[in-house]
């Protein structure tokens, strides 16, 4: 925000602001008894994603950059599991999480493109 780094201006960096914002407006409408639960989990997962990308990109390694970018990838991962939970539990269905779901998907071939392009190349 401040420091206004060069990781900032990357595609996965600020598509991920939409996979938080959409986190958080499904949570919203959770049961208070999921508030220290999944509320929770599934805001921490979408956080995650965007410190890891953050802090991946701040390595100067390219391995050590990977292994973040694997990390934010688990946490999308993550984040799928949790919303499969919310159906589950009738809190939510899928036509609802349909935002959120195209942000999953479009964070999971970003981040597989950043860990090997050779297997997942950008379009």
């Amino acid at each position: 925000m401040f420091l206004k780094l060069a990781h900032t201006h990357m595609e996965v960096y600020v598509k991920s602001y939409a996979l938080i914002l959409e986190a958080y407006k499904i949570t919203k409408n959770l049961p208070e008894s999921e508030r220290f639960n999944l509320t929770s989990q599934v805001r921490r997962a979408a956080t995650s994603v965007r410190l890891n990308i953050a802090e991946g990109c701040s390595r100067k390694s390219l391995p050590e950059r990977k292994r973040y970018y694997e990390i934010a990838r688990g946490s999308v991962v993550e984040l799928d599991s949790a919303l499969d939970i919310l159906v589950g539990l009738e809190y939510s269905d899928k036509a609802k999480l349909m935002n959120l779901g195209d942000c999953i998907v479009e964070m999971f071939k970003l981040l597989s493109g950043l860990i090997d392009p050779k297997k997942n190349p950008q379009p």
